[in-house]
This record gives structure tokens, sequence and C-alpha cells, in this order.
């Protein structure tokens, strides 16, 4: 079951990275535009909002790694996309004031809001490698495994929210539900017990 919970948190992170992506392009639009220069900036964004975030995962999981843990990281890279819809338009605003080029506006609005997190998202798969693997003679079998998931989600997000969720929803109702679910897999982790034999020893 702890690995079911791994697996799934990794797979649901990768949609949530993709979607949240997608969506920021729409989020901008008004202000600076859909050029090649704002998805440019986006994309800029995510790759090394994403880049600390393995950083970051991988580091943590050296210190006493539990699936609780795991799932509170998702949790926080939820509570942290909340501020995209609640402070969103007014960024957006007084980022376009400031700097009129839309390669630098929208770059500069894309790391406020999407940069902590995207980390946070990114965050989610080296630790959970280090949860998996607790033989050396697995780990590349294990981690290729997970890595699958984790693209995987990437690619069902990506195809999910450009081709249905965005000709049926508002972005807001969108951000809610991925949010929600987000917290919803944290706190199913979380309660009924699901981590309390996940922890592994550093190696």
């Amino acid at each position: 079951m702890d690995r079911f919970f791994i697996f799934l948190i990794a797979g649901w992170s990768g949609f949530f990275v993709m979607a949240i992506e997608l969506l920021s392009g729409r989020i901008l639009a008004p202000n600076f535009g859909n050029s090649i220069h704002v998805w440019g900036g986006v994309i800029t964004v995510f790759m090394l909002a994403l880049a600390l975030g393995y950083l970051l995962g991988g580091r943590w999981s050296l210190y006493d790694p539990s699936l609780r843990r795991l799932a509170l990281i998702l949790i926080a890279g939820a509570a942290a996309a909340i501020p995209v819809m609640l402070l969103g338009d007014p960024v957006l605003d007084w980022v376009f004031d400031l700097i009129q080029d839309p390669r630098y506006g929208s770059l500069l609005s894309a790391t406020l809001l999407f940069f902590i997190p995207t980390t946070l998202a990114g965050m989610v798969s080296p630790y959970a490698v280090r949860l998996l693997v607790d033989q050396s003679q697995l780990s590349g079998h294990l981690a290729g495994l997970l890595y699958f998931c984790s693209t995987f989600g990437s690619a069902a997000g990506t195809l999910l929210t450009s081709f249905y969720l965005v000709l049926y929803f508002e972005i807001n109702q969108i951000l809610t539900g991925l949010i929600g679910i987000s917290l919803l897999l944290g706190l199913l982790t979380i309660f009924p017990g699901n981590s309390k034999n996940a922890s592994r020893q550093s190696v």
C-alpha cells in the first residue's frame, strides 16, 4: 500500500505541474499576450523551478525520509498554488505597470506566481525514489518505474488540460480542482496511517 501511494503521488505531481504550466500561459495572456517570448519565459521558469525542486528533494530525502513527509510536500505545493487564484490579477497588473516589455514582464510574473509551487512539486520525484530504494541493486529499476509514472502523469495532465479541461471549465475552477485533489491525496496518505512503515534509513 505504501508503494501504491508513492507512485500515485509521483504521477499526480507530474499531472499537476503540466496542468499548471499550460494554464499559466492563459493566465499571463491578458497582460502580456501569448507570443513565443511569453512561452519562453514560462518554460524557463518552470524548468528552473523543477531543477531546484529536484535538488532540494534529493537533499531533504537524506533526513529521516517518510511517506508522511512526501505527502506534506504535495500538500505544500498545492497550498503554494492558492495565491495564483487569490492574487494573480493584482500581481499581473503590478508587473505590467512596472515592466512594459512582455518578455521580462512575463518572466517576472511567472516567477512570482509559479516558481514556488513548481519547486515543491519538483521535490516529489527524488524524495519518492529515496522511499522506494531499500536495495541498491534495484535502484535503477525503481527509479525508472517512478519516473515513468511521473512522466506519464505529465503527459496526461498536458492532454487533458489542453484538450478538455479548458473547454469546459474556467481557469480558477481548474486550479481549484487541481489544488483540491492534491490536498485530498496528501491527507489520505497521512491520516489512515499509511506512512507508519514507510521510513527508510539513510544509506
